[in-house]
């Protein structure tokens, strides 16, 4: 099996991090919807990424669809969620929170860097902050009160997501979530950062360009990858 796409996309990084705790061998290739567009066109003509070509060539796409068919072939053993239903009903609460989060990240990145600054909408950029600030708000306040162990951060998809989309949300919008106003929620990412699985997939690696500055928009397409 094939993961495809790059790590500095929350999406495909958590996918990436999940599947190597679920124990399924995969290889990932770093191919680009921008620099690559072709390549990557080549092997799902949607160009979406993340997506998972299977070992019968079918290709899947979309990250929470990729994990639930690893987590199927993986085995109720090595789920990353829950088998208790209250107490996966909050760890799904704390997934989407996150993955909010990271969309809201996506879409001020985007309307930043790929938009002429004559054409930026303050109304719109107001609402995706307030959404952004909303969900890191929501995680920041639900981790401090489980006070969550750095294991937890690393054998758990709400903790796999919260680490990823912190680490992604200071990279590409640290001017919007200022660090210092979510102590917990650094110091949870900073511990999964140090794990393994996270090690294996940095988001600065093979093929990611420099983050792009929100101040002044690059006259370049924007490497962000978006789900």
């Amino acid at each position: 099996m094939q993961l495809i796409g790059m790590l500095d996309s929350p999406y495909v990084r958590r996918t990436a991090i999940s599947l190597r705790l679920l124990g399924v061998p995969f290889e990932h290739r770093p191919v680009s919807v921008f620099t690559t567009f072709e390549e990557f066109r080549g092997i799902n003509p949607v160009v979406k990424a993340p997506s998972l070509v299977c070992d019968n060539g079918e290709v899947l796409m979309d990250s929470n669809l990729i994990i639930d068919y690893r987590e199927a072939l993986a085995g109720a053993q090595r789920s990353l969620l829950p088998a208790n239903l209250s107490e996966r009903q909050h760890a799904l609460r704390l997934v989407g929170l996150a993955l909010a989060a990271c969309e809201k990240g996506v879409q001020t990145v985007y309307e930043l860097n790929l938009r002429p600054p004559e054409k930026h909408h303050e109304p719109w950029l107001s609402r995706v902050r307030s959404q952004l600030l909303a969900a890191v708000s929501g995680l920041e306040a639900e981790i401090a009160r489980q006070a969550p162990t750095i294991d937890a951060a690393g054998t758990s998809q709400a903790g796999v997501t919260t680490g990823v989309m912190w680490r992604f949300i200071q990279m590409m919008v640290p001017e919007i979530v200022v660090a210092a106003e979510y102590p917990t929620l650094r110091a949870f990412s900073a511990a999964a950062e140090k794990l393994r699985a996270f090690v294996a997939f940095p988001p600065d690696g093979p093929g990611v360009q420099p983050s792009p500055a929100l101040r002044v928009p690059s006259p370049q397409p924007s490497p962000l990858e978006r789900e």
